[in-house]
């Protein structure tokens, strides 16, 4: 009554001075027609007329009939009368720990079960880490820090600086005390990395992916998602939890992709998401061919670049720079007419070759603005801290302008691969810098991993369902810019050794069978890698070694 009474004080003169008790008074009457509310009414030249005008009530009162009864349609009971007790006497209650243990136990049973040692990496020693024991060291194989930019004073000493100044949280969400200058930033860098107009950083890009696509997907009507068959949990995820419907296309099969656009209504919204670097087999995604399929088809493309991100490009953007290397090296602007202007969405990882944690999105403005006000994932989440985020500018500033780094990595990568196929190690093939060894057996590919760790101080996690298809597994092995000649003979000994002594398969065993996920295959082309020579400067070494034999 409060605030009606608020309200009409401004335009009544008599409320204007009348307290609320006052006028509670006037109301106690149980004859409203003869209250004193009413009388005082009366002499009021705007209400009497009103008064006059229309009657006390303007409603009559409606004779009420029992509505019919309605079946429930869920368990809970909103009437008024007791609830049915269930008998606890005879009923069990729920074993939760039993059922816990049986989904263990179906792991263990199907070879599934995930095993996570306890790998310490040596900041001051890259690529080498301690065990449980400090004292026992190895040769980490496995690690997506692909660049060993986590170790590097690039990162650590302004992470160190940041730190001291800012302390160690954010203080809160992005839109509660933790959206600082570092975090605006950082977006800047991204956004010009991917030559967009604008970037949001997420705490993970796991993060960015489901909270992207759910938001996305969910918001525009009826749109359709079309996703690789191969694509990243983290993909899928966002795409249940938008409830759109989905339509699986074959790994990198455009032809199946073509026909399942064909069966969506144009006028529709379509979202076409995909990979530019697959994980665990190192395959790329064909970018232009599906840039020119969403143009043709009305969709928008989404590109997850988080194994490609500092990895490829003259900058470091990605597959989708790289595939215009000369002209991005030349001109690294938006609107320069490279593939990478006609990418809707990019999304990425600070957690891999930068060196930290984190992930982002970068697209156009309205795109990026439309995701921070509505992803819940953005909204309620902690902020990055603000040491992270100087790191990662750092690492991502530093990149745009060093290649030294991942051209290392990438002659290291083909010297791998070019070891283990001289002696008939089954590498699935690819052009990235992903190097998958096939054993097609969970609990072979836990035996290799284990007595690599046990017996030669190699750390190499083995990779099993659901990650793969079962009868895929496989060592995931990435080469880095710290592994030197000495270490990779190792390895190479190491499983030389390893596959002699336990008759795993070799590569002329699976083309026996018929071939297995791209190795033994009859006839395949050879896959040419993503970085050329000329891009990783080994022509100019050629031609020395030409001029210096010549001379001799």
């Amino acid at each position: 009554m409060e605030i009606a009474l608020l309200q009409a004080k401004k335009s009544c003169p008599f409320i204007h001075v009348a307290s609320a008790s006052s006028l509670r008074k006037l109301t106690t009457s149980a004859n409203q027609a003869a209250s004193p509310l009413m009388a005082k009414a009366k002499q009021c030249p705007i209400m009497s007329q009103a008064i006059s005008a229309r009657s006390l009530s303007t409603t009559k009162a409606v004779p009420q009939s029992p509505s019919k009864a309605v079946k429930a349609s869920g368990n809970f009971s909103h009437s008024k009368g007791p609830i049915p007790a269930v008998s606890h006497q005879t009923q069990k209650h729920f074993d939760y720990e039993s059922f816990y243990q049986e989904e263990l136990d179906k792991k263990h049973k199907d070879k599934s079960y995930r095993y996570f040692n306890n790998i310490n990496r040596l900041a001051q020693k890259f690529p080498r880490a301690h065990t449980a024991r400090p004292t026992d060291e190895v040769t980490v194989w496995c690690a997506n820090d692909y660049l060993g930019m986590g170790r590097s004073p690039v990162l650590t000493d302004t992470m160190k600086r940041t730190l001291d100044r800012y302390g160690a949280g954010a203080g809160g969400t992005r839109n509660i005390a933790g959206n600082a200058d570092l975090h605006l930033r950082l977006e800047s860098e991204l956004a010009d990395l991917h030559h967009t107009e604008g970037a949001l950083v997420f705490s993970s890009c796991y993060v960015a992916n489901d909270a992207t696509l759910s938001t996305l997907a969910s918001k525009m009507p009826g749109c359709v998602i079309f996703s690789d068959a191969l694509n990243h949990a983290s993909m899928i995820q966002g795409m249940r939890h938008s409830g759109a419907p989905k339509k699986i296309f074959r790994h990198n099969d455009m032809a199946h992709l073509e026909e399942l656009l064909q069966s969506v209504d144009p006028s529709i919204p379509k979202i076409i998401a995909f990979e530019s670097v697959y994980s665990m087999c190192g395959s790329i995604g064909p970018i232009r061919e599906i840039v020119s399929l969403a143009k043709k088809y009305g969709a928008i493309t989404f590109l997850d670049e988080v194994h490609a991100v500092g990895m490829y490009g003259p900058r470091g953007a990605g597959v989708a720079e790289h595939l215009d290397y000369d002209l991005n090296l030349a001109n690294p602007t938006r609107g320069n007419g490279s593939i990478l202007d006609d990418i809707d969405i990019y999304t990425g990882t600070l957690g891999k070759a930068y060196g930290v944690v984190g992930g982002y999105i970068a697209g156009s403005a309205a795109l990026v603005d439309m995701v921070r006000s509505y992803a819940p994932g953005f909204i309620f989440t902690t902020s990055l801290p603000p040491a992270v985020v100087s790191g990662a500018m750092e690492s991502v500033k530093y990149l745009k302008k060093s290649s030294a780094e991942r051209n290392l990595q990438q002659i290291n990568t083909r010297t791998v691969k070019s070891r283990l196929g001289d002696i008939g190690i089954p590498v699935i093939p690819n052009p990235s810098h992903i190097v998958p060894v096939l054993l097609g057996d969970a609990a072979a590919a836990k035996v290799a991993s284990d007595e690599l760790l046990s017996e030669h101080d190699i750390y190499v996690q083995s990779i099993n369902y659901p990650t793969v298809p079962v009868g895929e597994e496989r060592l995931r092995i990435t080469p880095t810019p710290g592994h030197n000649a000495p270490m990779i003979d190792e390895l190479v000994h190491s499983l030389d050794k390893i596959w002699t002594r336990y008759g795993f398969k070799r590569v002329e065993d699976w083309s026996a069978q018929g071939g297995c996920a791209g190795v033994g295959v009859q006839n395949a082309a050879v896959p040419t890698p993503m970085w050329t020579d000329k891009q990783l400067g080994l022509d100019k070494v050629v031609e020395e070694q030409a001029v210096g034999t010549t001379v001799n």
